[in-house]
């Protein structure tokens, strides 16, 4: 990894969400900011839910109780980490937010239970705080496709292009209808965050240092 002494300016928010599809680095760059600025992490768990072996055996009979789960699991990891403060760290920083469970929910359920499913989130969604700064990571899905491979992931292994263009244009389409917090997309194409610290630098200044409106952002990190 290439190392340089820039110095990154201090966060300004105090709940940041880092978010991409499959593959984009999302928890990678989520534990090098909270390493940095000691800021208190939320990192998604999913290795202990009781559907998963069911749900790859039978996708179809166990599609919505192993959404409903997730969603169960994140309302409570959310709910509980973010009203306990740590008067140890700077900022809260999570690499997931609540609206994720609805995108993958619409490309795994079928059309009436994902109906049900949707009713049930956004009564849900209203109790939980909305991000000072919501950051998508945006990686072509060739890119993605190759870092997936390469993290060799078996439960990974079936993802298709044609499921990432699906997950990524419903992130697209939930951003148009958020009005009430910053949304940044961020197009990493053209660096390496993970191994290249002059480029994560960039990234962080970037992030950091801009002001942004509410609803969406779009920002291009040059090398």
């Amino acid at each position: 990894c290439i190392m340089t002494g820039l110095h990154n300016p201090s966060c300004p928010y105090q709940f940041v969400v880092i978010e991409g599809n499959i593959g984009a680095g999302k928890t990678s760059l989520a534990k090098k900011i909270s390493n940095e600025y000691q800021a208190k992490i939320i990192l998604e768990r999913f290795a202990d839910n009781p559907f998963l072996p069911k749900f790859y055996k039978n996708s179809e009979r166990f599609a919505f109780p192993v959404e409903l789960s997730f969603l169960a699991d994140r309302y409570n990891q959310l709910k509980n980490e973010l009203q306990d403060r740590d008067i140890f760290s700077t900022f809260t920083i999570a690499d997931y937010y609540f609206m994720k469970s609805l995108i993958f929910a619409r490309n795994t359920l079928a059309t009436d239970e994902y109906n049900l499913y949707s009713q049930i989130f956004h009564i849900i969604y209203q109790a939980l705080p909305k991000p000072d700064l919501y950051v998508f990571l945006h990686l072509e899905t060739e890119k993605l496709m190759k870092n997936i491979q390469s993290r060799g992931r078996n439960y990974e292994s079936d993802i298709t292009e044609a499921y990432l263009d699906d997950i990524r244009a419903g992130y697209f389409e939930f951003f148009k209808q958020q009005k009430d917090f910053r949304v940044v997309i961020v197009d990493t194409n053209q660096i390496d965050f993970v191994c290249n610290e002059d480029h994560y630098n960039r990234l962080v200044n970037t992030l950091f240092t801009r002001e942004y409106a509410l609803g969406i952002n779009h920002i291009v990190i040059e090398p």
